[in-house]
Parts: structure tokens; sequence; C-alpha cells
């Protein structure tokens, strides 16, 4: 899976909508809030978990392509490597999940509709 596809894949969710808020950094939002975290397009930053508990277990599925998100990673962020052990799909899933974990904390005001 390209960067391009990732990217449009998360930009297709209902109200999502592409950002840089740190030079070089792509992310996708809903409302304000970051579901997914592109950087260079060679991996991707998602809500593995509602705690690092959850999270860990990408890490025991995949060591050497998940890894904990440095400062957000206690509450449940991992970085998955695309294009290594974690198939394609499995990553697709995880933005779905992280997509759907940030729209469940948004203001009822904020929330997509449908």
């Amino acid at each position: 899976m390209t960067f391009e596809e990732l990217l449009a894949y998360c930009l297709a969710k209902p109200a999502a909508w592409q950002d840089e808020p740190w030079e070089g950094d792509v992310v996708a939002k809903v409302g304000d809030k970051i579901f997914a975290f592109l950087g260079n397009g060679g991996s991707v930053g998602v809500k593995c978990g509602r705690d690092r508990d959850e999270a860990d277990e990408w890490l025991a599925r995949y060591p050497e392509d998940a890894h904990k998100m440095a400062y957000i990673g206690r509450s449940g962020w991992n970085t998955l490597d695309v294009g290594g052990a974690i198939p394609d799909e499995e990553i697709l899933e995880a933005v779905d999940a992280s997509y759907a974990a940030v729209v469940a904390k948004l203001p009822k005001r904020q929330r997509p509709a449908g």
C-alpha cells in the first residue's frame, strides 16, 4: 500500500480532512482531533486500544513492525509500519478502529452525521 492509497483511505472517512500541524507530518483528522499520523508515509500512527495493555497486543503480534508511539503511546497509540509483516487489511482495520475511537470521544456537535 502506498502513502497516497493510505491517505486516500483515511480521507474517505466521513468528515475526515488532511492537516499538517508540523512541517512534513501529514495527519488525518475528524473534527479537531487526529485519528491517523501519516508522517513520512512509511508508517501510520493510530489508536490501537483503549489503553496501553490493549495496544500492546499489536507489539506482541508484530514485534518488528508495531511500535509504541512517543508521547501518546501510554494512551494506546502505536505506529504500524506499512509494507512489512502487518497485512494491509489489518492496517486499514486499525485505521477504522482509530477513527471510530476518536469519533466516539468527540462532542456530539463535532461528530459526523450518520
